[in-house]
């Protein structure tokens, strides 16, 4: 028999401590599985499935990978059985809200000690996206960071990043040196003849305007390259 076929009890005949949002209230957020917290957004079920089994469905299209299912877009989420356009926006929104939290202090500005910092700073930008992007990090004398700024948006396989533009920032911002990064969406971290050949102009450029490329980080889901871990800047 299909599960959708089972007639689960309603979740108003669950005990309170068992329905996700009482759960909350009376254990916290960190008590309730993935399933429960994605059932609070999504709020109801189906005549069949409770918002619990939907829940679990979804996740089940992913393999129980919360990377991956940041990665559908609405109309991926609404092949699931009980999941409506109005649903599925629901938790892609509360999905970017998660990319969006920021874990460094607003009043004081990241200090770059390593590569490691630049991926976690840039990866809630790149590591979800179905497309290419180039963002680049402006930094002072101290390598602190003093912007974060996106160059170029481009399709699946590319995007043109101009060295130009790249470094007019940096002049307007008085900056000694900058961190550039993009994403690869198939997640091949291997960097392209492209990648290879842009570092080195932008490593020219930026000798020739006083302004150090630091690195360039090629980031795929979570994991990434750096061209200067790897020895390339």
């Amino acid at each position: 028999m299909k599960l959708e076929d089972n007639q689960p009890m309603n979740i108003k005949s669950w005990s309170p401590e068992d329905r996700p949002r009482e759960k909350l209230l009376l254990k916290g957020t960190t008590a309730l599985s993935d399933a429960e917290l994605i059932a609070i957004l999504i709020g109801s079920g189906t005549a069949k499935l409770s918002a619990v089994d939907v829940a679990k469905k979804v996740l089940a299209h992913v393999e129980n990978n919360l990377d991956s299912l940041a990665r559908l877009s609405v109309k991926d989420l609404m092949k699931a059985k009980g999941i409506g356009e109005a649903k599925a926006i629901t938790i892609v929104a509360a999905l970017e809200l998660g990319r969006r939290r920021k874990e460094v202090s607003s009043e004081e500005k990241p200090k770059i000690e390593n590569s490691k910092m630049v991926f976690d700073l840039i990866k809630g930008d790149l590591m979800d996206l179905t497309h290419e992007e180039f963002w680049v990090l402006l930094l002072n004398r101290n390598n602190r960071v003093i912007k974060k700024k996106k160059i170029s948006e481009g399709g699946v396989s590319g995007t043109v990043a101009d060295p130009k533009i790249i470094f007019k920032y940096a002049l307007e911002e008085l900056a000694s040196g900058v961190i550039v990064a993009h994403n690869h969406p198939s997640r091949n971290l291997e960097p392209s003849d492209r990648d290879l050949h842009l570092t080195k102009k932008l490593k020219e450029a930026g000798e020739a305007l006083e302004i150090n490329l630091l690195d360039h980080l090629i980031i795929g889901g979570q994991s990434y390259f750096s061209f200067a871990d790897e020895g390339l800047i």
